[in-house]
């Protein structure tokens, strides 16, 4: 490995240099099952055609002009993301934490123009934002943020899964003006919540007059069986953040507003050089067909079903296993003591997985997966995990 780069990841042995659907191979030419997607990256697997084809017909056209002039594909892709959403304006920037980035600034000056000398932001225990300054403050990981102080001011923590809580915060503190939470806790540990907790945080934030702001990086694009994870309960927010999976691998995220946030924005508010440019709008377009015309959410809704419910038979009685728990293809399996020793083991058996919040093995396996690969791929998780409890 070379000394070239920063010392920011802990990299696994072994390097990629081919992919094809839901299959990775190695520089020696070893093949493994990706069942993580580049963590929920790569929705419709690797060396998709129409993405291919998508980035290929756009780069040997034009890749980039800058927001200084009108982008017809990015216009396109915001209606397409907008009519989905059932919102109305979409900003497009590069990456998960911008877009996080861009909801905290719509919250701000939102609360700004309601005359809110100093907007607080309620966010959650376990939650993960970003590593930019204001989303690792937002972030619940001392990890994450040790190092980097000062932390951004401004956010007020609170439970997740705890409407209670919410409720607490909005009888002492005035200074609330939104409420930035994840549907479903990706990197703190495939923490799902409560039927009511979102209709119930969609009551408090209309009763406060609060902004709702989900962050969707990791859920949305029909990772959990819906376009969107809040879509399962029926709890629209005022803003919603998206990345990950929105571009199949292009660097692209976008913020998503409704209403009255959707209108707080002015030219000189906020912008991106290479946000919404023609290639990652091109490719983000091929992705939303995709889904479209495989029906793929459906697929993801399904075949996650039976996944966890297969690992759950699977794993029953094993001691360690504390639960399975999973919403269409976001998959966590929780042990009762640290696992990242797991995922080695599970390279050297040619399988991609994850470990999260240090007990939780993650499955973000591909939209496109089918039913063969899927039984497989529950069948030999579950044996690794008896193994390693045993």
């Amino acid at each position: 490995m070379t000394d070239a780069l920063m010392n920011t990841y802990s990299r696994l042995p072994v390097t990629f240099e081919h992919g094809d659907g839901v299959w990775l191979w190695d520089t020696s030419g070893r093949r493994y099952l990706d069942l993580i997607s580049g963590i929920g990256v790569c929705g419709l697997g690797h060396n998709h055609p129409r993405v291919t084809q998508a980035i290929c017909e756009q780069a040997g056209s034009l890749v980039h002009t800058s927001n200084l002039y009108r982008i017809e594909k990015q216009e396109q892709l915001a209606v397409q993301i907008a009519q989905r959403a059932q919102m109305d304006r979409v900003f497009f920037c590069n990456s998960g934490a911008e877009a996080n980035e861009a909801a905290i600034k719509i919250a701000r000056k939102f609360g700004h123009e309601k005359g809110v000398d100093a907007p607080h932001i309620i966010v959650a225990e376990g939650g993960f934002h970003g590593r930019t300054l204001a989303t690792l403050s937002a972030t619940a990981s001392r990890k994450v943020q040790a190092g980097f102080e000062p932390l951004v001011k401004g956010f007020v923590r609170v439970p997740y899964n705890d409407l209670g809580a919410l409720e607490r915060v909005a009888r002492n503190n005035p200074y609330v003006v939104a409420v930035l939470l994840e549907p479903i806790q990706g990197e703190g540990g495939i923490n799902i919540p409560g039927d009511d907790y979102l209709p119930g945080v969609r009551a408090i934030c209309e009763e406060n007059d609060w902004l709702m702001m989900l962050d969707e990086v990791q859920t949305g694009m029909g990772r959990t069986g819906q376009w969107f994870a809040w879509q399962q309960r029926g709890s629209s927010p005022d803003v919603m953040t998206l990345a990950k999976a929105l571009a199949n691998g292009v660097p692209m995220g976008a913020c998503v507003a409704r209403g009255r946030a959707a209108s707080v924005f002015s030219p000189g508010s906020h912008g991106s050089t290479f946000g919404g440019n023609p290639l990652a709008c091109s490719a983000a377009l091929a992705v939303l067909e995709t889904i479209d015309e495989m029906r793929l959410i459906t697929r993801a809704r399904e075949l996650g079903a039976r996944m966890s419910a297969t690992l759950s038979d699977a794993l029953q009685g094993v001691r360690g296993v504390l639960s399975v728990r999973g919403c269409g293809l976001m998959i966590g399996v929780e042990l009762d003591r640290p696992c990242a020793g797991v995922v080695l083991t599970a390279l050297e058996h040619g399988l991609l997985i994850n470990v999260t919040a240090g007990r939780v093995i993650r499955l973000l396996p591909p939209l496109i997966m089918d039913e063969s690969e899927a039984m497989a791929a529950v069948q030999d998780i579950g044996g690794l995990v008896r193994k390693f409890c045993a």
